[in-house]
């Protein structure tokens, strides 16, 4: 199934309600919904709570803007310094950690950069900007794209130059320009296990603390938005920290690899 197909089968999906059911809109990432886990969880939860559950996919940057402006009732995000301003705002009445998975290093199997053999993401980086390698970046204040300026700065460099693309769109999108540059770019796993059209990609370097991906829920604040479904949103956030909900997105997997794990906590 391409990117485009699968949207067009979550968005047919989520946005036929049933009868009776109640309706919560919630902000996620494009590589949330590019992972293909979300067709996988909505219809349980559907029939488990009643809730049909209406995605906006967008960015992490515009997934908050969405919940600060009360478009949403809930938002599921992965850029832990932006989710604790946001609540610390008061546009959220809490942060909860649903699950993780890791960003991945992708690029061209020649590897001019010399990325396999880097010790640290930061190397890795370091080595496309010395190498001026092609780089597609998110360039849409993602999660993703805030995790790979996090790297370029960590690693002392201001990415610049006809090397270094900001295509600002999300994950498929911005992999598909990556595999038809044969260039890098940083991806979380799941959009890249789940990605097709590879080309001449592969992953070329993973395993670095850096690039730990934490996802978590944050419901909309009704203090600040009246009309926002805070029992929904409450009935949604006990059912993604289930025990069912657990044995789903452990389960989920690409050939024989785990793309999410969880570890909801108490608040």
């Amino acid at each position: 199934m391409t990117f485009k197909t699968a949207i067009a089968a979550i968005s047919a999906l989520w946005l036929a309600t049933a009868a009776g059911a109640e309706e919560l809109k919630m902000a996620v990432t494009t590589s949330f919904a590019n992972s293909g886990l979300a067709e996988i969880l909505l219809p349980e939860i559907e029939k488990d709570t009643g809730i049909t559950v209406e995605l906006l996919v967008v960015g992490t940057g515009q997934a908050l803007k969405l919940g600060e402006a009360g478009d949403v009732d809930a938002v599921l995000v992965h850029s832990k310094a932006a989710e604790e301003e946001f609540v610390a705002a008061g546009h959220a009445t809490h942060r909860r950690e649903i699950m993780y998975n890791d960003f991945v290093v992708v690029g061209p199997a020649a590897d001019p950069a010399g990325v396999k053999a880097a010790t640290a993401a930061t190397e890795a980086f370091a080595g496309i900007a010395a190498a001026q390698a092609p780089f597609v970046s998110r360039g849409d204040d993602s999660g993703t794209h805030k995790a790979e300026l996090k790297l370029w700065k960590a690693a002392g460099i201001e990415p610049a130059g006809d090397w270094y693309k900001a295509v600002g769109q999300g994950m498929g999108a911005a992999l598909n320009t990556a595999a038809g540059m044969d260039a890098y770019i940083l991806s979380d796993r799941a959009s890249w296990l789940n990605f097709e059209n590879k080309a001449n990609l592969g992953l070329l370097f993973e395993g670095d603390k850096a690039l730990f991906n934490q996802y978590a829920y944050l419901p909309v604040n009704p203090e600040k938005h009246a009309h926002v479904k805070a029992d929904a949103a409450k009935a949604l956030e006990d059912w993604l920290t289930s025990d069912k909900a657990k044995g789903m997105i452990e389960g989920y997997k690409i050939g024989d690899q785990q793309l999410f794990h969880f570890n909801a906590e108490a608040m």
